[in-house]
């Protein structure tokens, strides 16, 4: 399997046998986003929740590629009332799908689109496909039930918010990456607006602190995992 970060909280992963799923296709309007969403193409697109910058470009990218929605009931319903398909669920299941296992898990943050629809809990998101497992936070501040997902849950690859301001910044990333104990800790959300400037390498150096180890992404960087 792949991962690709095109910056703030925007992924792709590709699985081996070539399915690929997007989480927040925020790009278009992003303006550290290498890509724009006419560049990317997405058999599955989850999203954490409903804010502008992790919706972002989901429709486009949907209508394009007859994609399928993965997210919470309130905001599937709501890409279902917009014309598209959707796989309905809720924090705390899970569902097999056909490239592997979807859990979402609480994150502490707000859910609600920019024409003003109420979108449910906000979400992390466990993705389990080809022996690995990839643990994107969503927006969230620190919770102390992270360890309850480290108990639940062996995570291979944690990706997480370190800008502060509306999520977690770099000192309780870090403690959230003792929490869940991850093999490799990869921060997002971060310098794509005046806002929530942070610098990743503070963010390594707390990782290599706790003997954790964190790898940064450029944007538009593909890794394997």
């Amino acid at each position: 399997m792949k991962l690709r970060y095109f910056s703030h909280s925007a992924v792709q992963l590709t699985t081996n046998s070539g399915i690929r799923i997007l989480i927040d296709p925020f790009l278009d309007g992003n303006p550290t986003s290498p890509v724009k969403s006419d560049d990317v193409v997405a058999d599955y697109i989850i999203l954490t929740h409903g804010h502008g910058d992790h919706i972002g470009d989901s429709f486009a990218i949907a209508k394009r590629c007859n994609s399928l929605f993965i997210c919470v009931n309130e905001l599937a319903n709501y890409c279902i009332a917009k014309g598209f398909r959707a796989h309905n669920m809720h924090i705390g299941g899970s569902y097999n799908f056909e490239f592997g296992r979807v859990k979402f898990t609480i994150a502490h943050h707000g859910s609600m689109t920019d024409d003003n629809y109420y979108a449910g809990e906000p979400a992390g998101v466990i993705i389990t496909c080809d022996g690995k497992s990839v643990y994107h936070t969503g927006d969230t501040g620190l919770f102390y039930d992270m360890k309850l997902i480290r108990e639940m849950n062996k995570i291979n690859y944690m990706l997480l918010p370190i800008g502060d301001n509306f999520t977690m910044g770099i000192e309780d990333a870090v403690k959230a990456v003792s929490f869940v104990d991850p093999d490799v800790a990869i921060p997002i959300h971060y310098n794509t607006f005046p806002i929530i400037q942070a610098d990743p390498n503070e963010f390594k150096l707390g990782c290599e602190k706790i003997k954790k180890y964190c790898r940064i992404l450029h944007y538009g960087e593909e890794i394997e995992l």
